[in-house]
């Protein structure tokens, strides 16, 4: 095992690798399904080893002292260290649950359940010497906090998720929100120190670390943060918890349900209130639990009950339930249809504007999401607008603003600074910003669809008659004079 610090880069490769070793016998898809756990497995044992060690330097060598639970983040039993387990060379995969199961039992206060449902002992899948070459490239390096720091650890990670996202790319929706997305999304809400923020749909906790990250470059003290998210899909919200942790996050709750059916977050008087409330929920979701929003006992339908087959309206009026009285704001991600469409969710856009709770409606390119070529917007509402604010909504039409790719298009920092420049000017630019008043909104029937406001100009460079006739003569002209020229040729060749 190599001691002494690890680059980023060692760390990257070093992932890359593992996923290399499962390749094949294992799917793309379910390659972070045993990814994630080892790497968590290994980083919470290299730990408790260093704690270990600085408590029996601490104590002349007193064994009993180092091994008390004050002194360790985590607590291992014994034969469920990453050593036990490579020291096994026959049923790994039975070795591995049994470590993670007794880790997961040691701390099931923060712990439970974080190492997700893998089958480890499936020997179709995984045979003893697949997994050996893992575990023995995962012992390659020391991952203690003298070796990595949690934010290098935590970057690793995150290139760990887009890794996957890429090699999965339909399916990565689900789990993966572009980097450039959630960085504009940070910048949008503005988090400070000592805020409360909140994910409904966290997936693996990206949105919730940019908001950490958002506190820190503007230097303010990250760890004063609560973070708050929830997800239906065990793995990812599995990968979530391990990701706050990798990340030196202490003050975070993850709960793992089907937020719209069964919220996880209360306070005395009903659902809890967040001042950042951040999402990109699944579009559209179809089976979401229509029959028990008419008279949802969390009391969410403040603008109407969303169709039985689109969920879009419902997440957006759980996150409104969801934003603090003054200070609350959110920003959510939503296919550009939760703009538009009529009938119910029509009628939600309409109360849910006459409230005066929207501020700005953001379109964003074709083909930057993994899985859908369609172009999302961003919605971003206030609890309290500023006044200059009130009674108005901006909206910006950023579909030119990407870096065009072969199979998917990008947002880049330039284009993600221009987007926020806007956002905070909030005045109008011709070809890409309005600042449209209610009465605007009203007559356009509460319609929000992004070209109703925002009016491309295209420049008229079509020549005049006269220069069209002249071109046509010219060419006509040059077209006699290639073809007589052309007979010549013929006449002499044949001559």
């Amino acid at each position: 095992m190599t001691n002494g610090k690890v680059t980023l880069s060692q760390l990257e490769q070093y992932l890359s690798k593992a996923a290399w070793i499962l390749k094949g016998p294992v799917d793309a898809s379910d390659f972070k399904v045993y990814i994630f756990p080892l790497l968590f497995f290994k980083r919470i044992s290299d730990v408790y080893d260093e704690e270990y060690r600085l408590a029996l330097e601490e104590s002349d060598g007193d064994d009993e002292y180092a091994s008390l639970p004050e002194f360790h983040r985590f607590d291992i039993p014994e034969g469920c260290h990453w050593l036990d387990v490579r020291e096994t060379t026959t049923n790994v995969g039975v070795a591995i649950e049994k470590a993670l199961r007794g880790i997961e039992q040691a701390n099931q206060g923060v712990l439970y359940g974080i190492f997700g449902d893998a089958q480890w002992s499936n020997k179709n899948k995984l045979s003893d010497k697949l997994l050996i070459d893992l575990v023995e490239h995962f012992s390659q390096y020391n991952l203690a906090n003298s070796n990595v720091d949690p934010d290098m650890l935590g970057q690793s990670y995150e290139y760990l998720i887009k890794h996957f996202a890429d090699l999965v790319n339909k399916k990565a929706g689900e789990f993966y929100t572009p980097r450039s997305v959630v960085h504009l999304i940070g910048l949008l809400v503005d988090a400070k120190e000592k805020e409360s923020v909140y994910d409904p749909a966290c997936g693996t906790g990206g949105m919730l670390l940019e908001c950490v990250e958002h506190v820190k470059t503007t230097g303010q003290d990250q760890r004063t943060l609560k973070l708050y998210g929830q997800e239906k899909n065990l793995t990812s919200s599995s990968i979530a918890r391990m990701n706050m942790f990798l990340h030196g996050m202490e003050d975070f709750s993850i709960a793992r349900d089907d937020t719209l059916r069964n919220p996880a977050f209360f306070e005395a008087d009903g659902l809890q209130t967040f001042d950042c409330v951040i999402a990109n929920p699944p579009f559209s979701l179809k089976d979401w639990g229509a029959e028990q929003w008419a008279d949802d006992s969390y009391g969410r339908n403040i603008a109407g009950v969303p169709p039985k087959g689109n969920a879009d309206m419902a997440w957006v009026q759980h996150m409104i339930k969801s934003m603090k009285p003054n200070t609350g704001r959110m920003a959510v991600v939503l296919p550009h249809g939760a703009l538009f469409r009529k009938g119910a969710e029509g009628k939600i856009r309409k109360a849910l504007l006459e409230m005066d709770l929207l501020e700005a409606v953001i379109g964003l390119g074709p083909n930057v999401f993994y899985g859908t070529q369609l172009a999302a917007c961003i919605m971003v509402f206030k609890q309290t607008k500023p006044d200059n604010r009130k009674d108005h909504v901006l909206f910006i039409d950023a579909s030119d603003q990407i870096r065009v790719g072969r199979a998917q298009n990008f947002l880049e920092p330039e284009h993600v600074n221009q987007i926020f420049a806007w956002y905070q000017q909030f005045q109008d630019v011709e070809n890409f910003v309005k600042v449209a008043s209610l009465a605007d909104l009203k007559e356009n029937d509460y319609n929000l669809n992004i070209p109703l406001y925002v009016e491309k100009i295209i420049e008229d460079n079509l020549p005049s008659v006269e220069e069209a006739l002249a071109d046509l003569k010219q060419a006509w002209k040059e077209s006699l004079t290639a073809e007589k020229k052309f007979k010549q040729q013929i006449e002499k060749f044949i001559g």
